[in-house]
């Protein structure tokens, strides 16, 4: 279905106009949310205008944020698909750390409801909340955790090309 769009795209800059489509199209529950702000303001007596200015400031910060999600993420992929056994390697890493964290993630909000719903006060709980409650840093944390991963499978995979190499020369005799 997707295979005339994805064909459209042959350069890195073709992918802003996707991300601004994605940051356009997306229906999240923070969007929901922001409009639900917006509208009880209307009562108030805020004039139209303004109630606006919510939904268009969360747009435009969700189209920035997808279209350099695109942006990397065609650079990365482009980095990967060079050479095949760096294609693995990232591969690999990349869906580790998704892996962890989406375990992460539900573990926290698991926790967090399980908690709330038992009542559950001492020990690890107080911690829990916390985290749960700051889903937002997570969020720079996951972000900063990909760039982690991507730059420490560049220098693995640049380390072992560099064995290799090595080895290759000592092998015939240079």
């Amino acid at each position: 279905m997707l295979g005339p769009v994805l064909r459209a795209v042959r350069r890195s800059w073709h992918v802003y106009p996707v991300g601004v489509l994605s940051g356009l199209g997306f229906d999240t529950a923070t969007e929901v949310g922001v409009l639900g702000i917006a509208v009880a303001q209307s009562p108030a007596g805020v004039p139209a205008l303004y109630i606006l200015v919510f939904p268009a400031l969360f747009t435009a910060g969700r189209t920035f944020i997808d279209t350099a999600d695109g942006v990397l993420m065609q650079g990365a992929y482009s980095w990967a698909l060079i050479d095949p056994a760096r294609r693995q390697w990232y591969n690999l890493t990349i869906t580790a750390a998704s892996v962890v964290v989406a375990l992460l993630i539900g573990l926290v909000e698991a926790r967090a409801l399980i908690g709330g719903k038992l009542g559950l006060r001492g020990g690890i709980w107080p911690m829990v909340a916390t985290m749960n409650d700051s889903m937002g840093r997570m969020g720079f944390l996951v972000v900063g955790l990909f760039v982690l991963v991507w730059g420490g499978s560049a220098v693995a995979y640049w380390r072992v090309a560099a064995s290799s190499a090595q080895s290759e020369r000592r092998a015939s005799g240079n």
